[in-house]
């Protein structure tokens, strides 16, 4: 057991049962496999951490035979989110899902906390947890409201989510753990009881460097959604399915029918000055992103993207009633851009499949989709 202190609350671990780090790398990466969609090279990690100053933390929450559930944090920047607001913007694919604090972001343009994704039960707690937060940040004791901006996918077909095992404590450490660098990807933080295809889903990333400008553009996909797998334009579903699972029909799970239902968070960070406008033609162009997956956007997928642009050009600080002159991309530059989301978002996808380990419970069990047969099947 220990107990450390975190901007005035105090965490404390149980045991290392009962939160559990896990990383699965030692399944490959898309491009491991010789999957490279698109025409824009990756960035040195082929992450959303590629875009200077985003950071991302996780917290898996593994407990006894029935809790599998987590928390993923995205931090925009290394000063204080809050005071020093990112442009932002959101786009709903479909609606059918819980993205907190997105109806501020669409009105004002800015994103000013940490960026939580956790199971569907579980938003409130993380609302919470956020705003206490930026509460505890320091310049921050004179703030009386807090746009908390919180998403998630239902994990209950492999997690006890009505058990709220998440707390406070998960969201505050998912935000400490946030670091630059390699992400840790597959069944962990708030994709450890994802399902996606009928498969074990879970986090993936992946990023995209544009010659002209040098702008780069990350994503971070939560996926959770259902669909016809087609992998760099091959039907994979065609000749490999899952095996049934126990759990079906639960919203958000994948489960239901042909593999149809489900939900994916999709979070898109960018170095190129953008405003609110282009950000949120930006997101729409990760979900459109999903279709080269084979998404089947059910009516049950909530389907959501957030964009953020760190470029100090687009940022606001709170309280500045000031005029001052600013660059932004034109209409016409934004393109490039475009087909990097879309790009990077395939990818994204992908990678979360690839490096998910199998994840087993009371609940059900999903299965890692079988590299081996994935390989072949792109050979022919």
């Amino acid at each position: 057991m220990y107990a450390s202190l975190f901007f005035g609350f105090e965490i404390s671990v149980i045991s290392v049962i009962s939160v559990l780090i896990i990383t699965a790398q030692s399944r490959p990466r898309a491009r491991e496999l010789g999957i490279a969609p698109g025409i824009y090279p990756q960035g040195p990690l082929n992450a959303i951490t590629d875009v200077a100053g985003v950071r991302v933390g996780h917290t898996t929450i593994v407990e006894g035979d029935a809790v599998r559930t987590g928390v993923t944090a995205i931090v925009p920047h290394d000063g204080n989110v809050f005071q020093d607001k990112v442009a932002g913007a959101v786009f709903v694919g479909n609606a059918f899902g819980k993205l907190a604090g997105s109806t501020q972001v669409n009105e004002l343009g800015t994103i000013e906390t940490p960026i939580v994704l956790t199971n569907t039960l579980s938003v409130g707690v993380a609302m919470d947890a956020v705003v206490r937060y930026t509460l505890a940040q320091p310049g921050n004791e004179q703030v009386r409201s807090v746009n908390a901006l919180v998403g998630e996918t239902n994990d209950g077909g492999l997690n006890d989510i009505r058990g709220l095992h998440v707390t406070r404590e998960h969201v505050l450490q998912a935000i400490a753990n946030a670091k630059t660098g390699a992400v840790p990807e597959g069944s962990v933080g708030a994709g450890t009881g994802t399902i996606a295809f009928g498969w074990k889903g879970g986090i993936g990333t992946a990023s995209r460097r544009l010659e002209r400008g040098g702008y780069v553009l990350g994503v971070l996909a939560q996926t959770n959604f259902g669909g016809s797998l087609t992998i760099a334009g091959v039907p994979i579903y065609k000749a490999l399915q899952p095996p049934r699972r126990t759990a079906e029909g639960v919203r958000g799970a994948g489960t239901t029918g042909p593999n149809n239902d489900g939900s994916c968070m999709l979070i898109v960070a960018t170095d190129a000055p953008l405003d609110a406008r282009d950000l949120r033609r930006l997101a729409a162009r990760a979900v459109f992103g999903l279709a080269r997956t084979g998404s089947a956007y059910s009516n049950g997928s909530g389907d959501f993207a957030v964009a953020f642009s760190t470029s100090l050009e687009s940022r606001s600080r709170f309280g500045d009633t000031t005029p001052r002159p600013h660059q932004v991309l034109p209409t016409d530059a934004v393109s490039p851009l475009f087909e990097a989301a879309l790009e990077a978002t395939e990818e994204a996808v992908y990678n979360s499949l690839f490096q998910a380990t199998t994840v087993k419970s009371a609940i059900g069990t999903a299965e890692t989709i079988p590299i081996d047969k994935v390989r072949e099947l792109l050979r022919r």
